[in-house]
């Protein structure tokens, strides 16, 4: 008898996510220009195969098992590789030479990873590089699901990563900083209660630099202040803190480069230890020329 692996298509995987996501089998039929009792019936010939319950039954509709919702983590990674795959042959067809996308957080956005991808594309002129920045509890489920090959950015969640290789690239520090024309930029010294006489902006809860500024502020036996503006958006802060007095907090290379750049200003304020930033990826990209070639690139503009 064949395992029931061999029975599924593409289609298939395509009927199980859009049933998770909607959690109504009309609606889902009709996005999938099937009907109601078709998608149900193939549905329960499923759970048969699999031995078990994939989707519980309640009165506002469907709601995934634990045992669905790995299933349904399969079929997105399954997909995620085809969709890169798909992408990877339509760049070759083209003449470059492959498809290579890497997920950034904050702290290597500025940095590390657009340093790499210049090193990259110098030596792979025809290669097609997609760049997606966010925050790594976002990017490391992606690149789980194959719709990153790369992510570069502080440490995150072991569970999250212990599929994973991981390396890590340097430590840094996080530090404060400021518009340039911020009343602080004139203090060669400054602490905890100028700080708190102006506004910050700070990273959602969750994230590495979030975790740090929180256990500094708990060393000093403080707490986060109130009406703080919350952004995961390195360009939309530079932007407020150069035209308002707020402060706002960034990883020690790319406070550094966005000086030079005069672009803020990085207070002199100790902020505690440094984290480590590091790169993650799938074993079963590190194969392709391009993934391995973007990894030697970020080792280098690492140490540079």
């Amino acid at each position: 008898m064949l395992d029931w692996t061999y029975r599924l298509r593409l289609r298939h995987l395509q009927m199980l996510l859009s049933i998770a996501q909607t959690g109504n089998l009309s609606q889902s039929a009709e996005a999938l220009h099937t009907t109601q009792p078709a998608l149900s019936k193939w549905l329960k010939e499923l759970e048969a195969d699999v031995g078990l319950p994939l989707f519980e039954r309640h009165a506002r509709g469907l709601r995934p098992t634990p045992y669905g919702e790995a299933m349904v983590q399969h079929a997105r990674s399954i997909i995620g590789h085809l969709d890169s795959a798909r992408d990877d042959m339509d760049a070759l067809r083209d003449g470059g030479s492959g498809l290579i996308t890497v997920g950034t957080s904050g702290v290597s956005a500025a940095d590390t990873v657009p340093l790499a991808v210049a090193r990259l594309i110098r030596q792979m002129p025809r290669a097609q590089v997609r760049l997606a920045e966010g925050t790594m509890n976002r990017l490391i489920p992606q690149l789980l699901q194959g719709e990153i090959d790369i992510v570069v950015g502080r440490a995150a969640n072991p569970q999250l990563t212990s599929q994973l290789k991981t390396e890590t690239l340097y430590h840094d520090p996080v530090n404060f900083v400021s518009g340039l024309e911020h009343p602080l930029v004139s203090r060669d010294a400054v602490g905890w209660g100028d700080l708190f006489s102006y506004r910050w902006i700070v990273w959602p809860e969750g994230t590495p630099i979030r975790n740090a500024l929180e256990s500094a502020l708990i060393s000093a036996g403080r707490s986060m202040p109130r009406n703080c503006i919350e952004s995961n958006s390195s360009l939309l802060n530079i932007t407020l803190l150069k035209h308002s007095e707020l402060l706002g907090v960034a990883s020690q290379r790319a406070a550094q480069r966005f000086e030079r750049l005069s672009l803020l200003h990085v207070l002199p304020m100790p902020f505690g230890g440094a984290g480590a930033v590091s790169m993650y990826w799938r074993a079963d990209a590190e194969g392709r020329h391009a993934v391995a070639l973007a990894l030697d690139c970020l080792r280098a503009s690492a140490e540079a």
